[in-house]
């Protein structure tokens, strides 16, 4: 059993799709490594708001931060589906939810399994949650006219930009290569590019232990496939650290291994872990939805809430069963969602 003097009170929003399938899974998993979490269940995302317009109303996100943790599936609607607008349970959920709690620090570790181009490999990329163009800075004039004009502007604040580039460093000094790369546009984005590189120009001489450098972000796409073993920590914006992450989930074996943390460091509020894969309604239901990338936020959970030996067992386990289902050599047949689950119960 955990040795914590009292259970951790975790949220748990299954959402759409496979999201309360894989979220099952990486609870069981929790249990298997001894940890006894309070759990609260709540029904969010398309399917609720579908049924009676509710996205995430303030009473609600009030309640949200009374707890340790949050855990989330998945949200949205099925592809092709228009009867959710765009940017309602984006911006009305995931975003409020980042911006109210100040989940600043968007953590998302990869590990290459077998096979993969990024076999082998080990990074993480440090992505800013809160500022830049996912900001919601900008606007439309004549909208739906032939004149139309759209703008959505970059919000790069020193305070945000510097606290993220110092949790990077610090996460970077912690880890055996001791490495950090920062990814930008700097020679176009001349304005929020240039605020980030004085910023880590700036911050460096505290951390004489950790070397850095510079990656433009198309650059830094074309290595990620090419070498991707080249990186350690990369930190970077939160439009570029989106799209960067997504590749970084196909080239280390398939987005069903990616997990995420959104960190309030600070600890004002609960911090929110999600596998990075959507709802993928197509398999819903079909039992055969990889719960790993859950799995694995549910061990990164764990670990920022103290319970580092649960988290780090989980994590073993969690590899060892990545292999197995990586290496045809190893794996006789796919596992269903549950048996993966169980297996990696097994191993605990």
């Amino acid at each position: 059993m955990s040795t914590s003097s009292k259970s951790k009170r975790v949220a748990v929003i299954g959402g759409d799709g496979i999201g309360p399938e894989v979220c099952a899974e990486a609870l069981k998993v929790v249990r298997a490594a001894g940890v006894e979490l309070e759990t609260t269940d709540y029904d969010l995302g398309a399917a609720r708001y579908l049924r009676d317009g509710l996205v995430l109303p303030d009473e609600l996100l009030e309640e949200l931060r009374g707890f340790d943790a949050i855990l989330l599936g998945a949200i949205g609607p099925p592809v092709g589906d228009t009867s959710v607008p765009p940017g309602t349970l984006e911006r009305g959920l995931l975003l409020k939810l980042r911006f109210e709690l100040d989940l600043f620090i968007n953590l998302r570790p990869f590990h290459g399994v077998p096979g993969s181009i990024a076999a082998g490999s080990d990074f993480v990329v440090i992505r800013e949650n809160t500022e830049g163009t996912y900001a919601g800075e900008g606007g439309a004039l004549r909208k739906g006219t032939p004149h139309e004009v759209a703008t959505q502007g970059s919000v790069n604040t020193r305070m945000g930009v510097e606290r993220c580039v110092r949790y990077a460093f610090d996460l970077a000094l912690s880890r055996p290569a001791r490495h950090l790369t920062l990814v930008h546009k700097t020679n176009v984005l001349t304005f929020s590019g240039d605020l980030w590189q004085r910023t880590v120009i700036d911050v460096a001489p505290e951390y004489p232990d950790v070397s850095w450098d510079y990656n433009h972000i198309d650059a830094s796409c074309i290595y990620m496939v090419e070498n991707p073993g080249r990186y350690d920590v990369i930190v970077t914006d939160n439009l570029f650290g989106d799209i960067l992450t997504d590749l970084a989930g196909a080239v280390a074996g398939g987005i069903g291994f990616a997990a995420s943390a959104n960190l309030n460091p600070a600890r004002t509020g609960p911090s929110l872990f999600e596998p990075v894969h959507g709802a993928a309604h197509d398999i819903a239901g079909k039992g055969i939805a990889n719960p790993l990338a859950a799995i694995h936020s549910a061990a990164l959970m764990l670990d920022f809430l103290g319970e580092a030996d649960a988290a780090q067992r989980i994590l073993k386990a969690l590899a060892a069963e990545s292999d197995a289902m990586s290496d045809p050599s190893l794996s006789a047949q796919p596992l269903s969602t549950t048996a993966v689950g169980d297996a990696i119960s097994e191993r605990l």
